[in-house]
């Protein structure tokens, strides 16, 4: 019974790895079928694929070429905004002094587009007032007229002097004229309105007007924004982070206005949400927030709000552009260089697999299955975080991947060399299969973490060009582990229960008088039986072959019992 339990235990470990196998080509079917995101091939960067090339074009107040730091600080928001959009290996670099260069692999969108060149000018202001988007009214007659273009004479300065952004005397005669008489549909420009005065400034549907007090907070302060569901009513927010100053400052924004809320004050009790001069969300303040952690709500779709949460994110642009042109560009490597690259890696796959049959002659193929369990994992994982992540597939990415062929087959030899030294120092097969593993996977472990180590460091410093080496090598190194741990291990635990590896079949590559185990513990040897020439000298490799695999303690061991052993002869003989 004790026997067998080790072999259940592998089966239901091959058992679980099966189905987590499953469960990932499942979960990629759902893209493809299901929301039709997802592809059953992997997605190629723009080197192997060819994409969108956007050139941008920087605008100036005074007409002239913006400075090399400004153009720099506008490339580096736009690279981290292209990255945060799901978009693997792009590309993106200045020219002439006044443009941009972005290069995109596959279509761009129209979103892609919009997060790439909107200058995210984010604001935090107190609502006044709020109507519809009405620019007309009906008189005493029951006729509809427009409302009358305010008068120059009518008064312009908050008389007595505003305290605060919700204070009403910011709303003067003329500033409620021009309230009234707003169109939604006019568009004007953020970044020329003043922060310190009041804004009028209709919702991105164009169903609300609102009349704002001036800037409370702006983008600036914003330390972090992530796009999230709410539990409780399963829509799509953004939630925000304010740095330290941001947080003393929306406190107490948010105990002015849940005051207003607790009065039945409304819309005095809201807080508008301004992005690039329109108001995304005007949410009433029914809490004081002293975390600095606020959520943005309003009629969000997934996409929508994680483009928003990026903008924020990432920040405003220095520099407004325009787009100059937008063309489809064609792989600057191409599919020949892709096919070399696969070519390699089976080269490479051919050369382990031979190497693994001449030195291990039947465990090899436990090496190869191993590989190919890899292989179809890896396979599965770049499908699906394409879909998920919008990883792509670049040439230095099926670099990593060919030289995670040889990193895994280290984790097998090392294995394996464990169990052959077991069967030297004369254990039993199934007792050597199981000793070897605990002694070998500290060694695999430790090796493993150090590659983890240094692709994760690779892919922080590196350029965006070796992110995908970096990319592929960690994560086949985490999958090495994985299928040591779930795959070989087990196979191997069943195998030396089968008469062919069970019994040291020489083909098996655990055959112990091959492997030269001629003693039954450390330094204590076995009797050669020499029935004939022929044997003795094979017991005399074996012995040799023991010898040489003996340790420097062992060999010391050793001699000593070989003195003390001549020694009480010696005695013995003078008795």
């Amino acid at each position: 019974m004790a026997s067998s339990s080790p072999v259940k235990h592998a089966w239901r470990v091959l058992l679980g790895l099966l189905i987590a196998i499953g469960v990932l080509f499942g979960l990629n079917a759902l893209g493809v079928y299901g929301f039709g995101k997802s592809s059953w091939t992997p997605q190629l960067a723009l080197d192997l694929q060819g994409g969108t090339q956007i050139i941008l074009s920087a605008q100036t107040a005074d007409g002239k070429d913006p400075n090399a730091e400004q153009l720099t600080q506008a490339s580096q928001i736009i690279r981290q905004r292209v990255d945060a959009s799901g978009v693997g290996e792009s590309d993106i670099t200045t020219e002439g002094g006044r443009n941009i260069v972005v290069q995109i692999a596959g279509k761009a969108d129209e979103a892609t587009r919009n997060r790439i060149q909107a200058s995210a000018k984010m604001e935090l202001r107190s609502v006044l007032a709020a109507t519809s988007p009405a620019t007309s009214f009906v008189g005493d007659d029951g006729k509809s007229t427009p409302y009358p273009t305010p008068a120059p004479g009518l008064a312009s300065t908050p008389s007595p002097s505003p305290t605060d952004g919700s204070d009403m005397s910011w709303v003067t005669p003329k500033l409620q004229a021009e309230f009234l008489s707003y169109d939604c549909k006019t568009k004007r420009d953020a970044a020329k309105q003043p922060a310190d005065q009041p804004l009028i400034a209709c919702d991105t549907s164009g169903q609300a007007k609102y009349l704002l007090g001036p800037v409370e907070l702006d983008g600036t302060s914003i330390k972090d924004a992530a796009a999230g569901l709410n539990q409780q009513n399963g829509q799509w927010e953004v939630n925000l982070t304010f740095d330290g100053k941001g947080t003393d400052a929306f406190g107490k924004v948010s105990q002015r206005l849940y005051a207003f809320t607790q009065q039945n004050q409304t819309p005095r009790n809201q807080f508008a949400f301004v992005l690039d001069g329109s108001v995304i969300s005007a949410p009433s303040m029914n809490g004081v927030i002293l975390d600095g952690r606020p959520s943005i709500s309003g009629s969000f779709t997934q996409e929508t709000a994680k483009s928003l949460a990026d903008q924020l994110k990432f920040g405003a642009l220095p520099l407004s552009f325009t787009v100059q042109s937008s063309d489809t560009i064609s792989a600057t490597l191409g599919s020949q260089q892709l096919q070399i690259g696969l070519l390699a890696g089976l080269i490479g796959l051919g050369l382990v697999a031979i190497y693994s049959l001449l030195s291990y002659r039947a465990l090899g193929f436990v090496i190869i299955a191993s590989i190919a369990v890899m292989a179809v994992i890896t396979y599965a994982l770049i499908c699906i975080l394409g879909w998920r992540m919008g990883f792509r597939l670049s040439l230095a990415g099926v670099a990593g991947l060919i030289v995670s062929i040889g990193f895994t087959a280290d984790s097998f030899i090392v294995y394996f060399e464990r169990i052959r030294d077991e069967l030297r120092d004369g254990k039993s097969i199934t007792g050597a299969v199981e000793d070897g593993w605990s002694r070998a996977k500290r060694t695999i472990y430790i090796s493993k973490s150090i590659n983890i180590l240094a692709a994760v460091v690779l892919y922080i410093l590196a350029d965006a060009t070796v992110k995908g080496f970096a990319f592929t090598l960690g994560l086949t190194t985490i999958i090495d582990v994985l299928i040591f741990v779930v795959f070989t291990h087990p196979v191997m635990q069943i195998l030396a229960r089968t008469r062919f590896f069970g019994n040291g079949h020489p083909l098996s590559g655990m055959d112990p008088e091959a492997l030269g185990a001629v003693y039954r513990g450390r330094s204590e040897y076995r009797e050669v039986v020499t029935s004939s020439q022929g044997k003795a000298a094979r017991a005399s490799r074996s012995r040799g072959e023991a010898e040489r695999r003996q340790t420097i303690a062992e060999r010391k061991r050793a001699e000593a019992l070989a003195e003390a052993s001549k020694g009480a002869s010696r005695n013995g003989e003078n008795d």
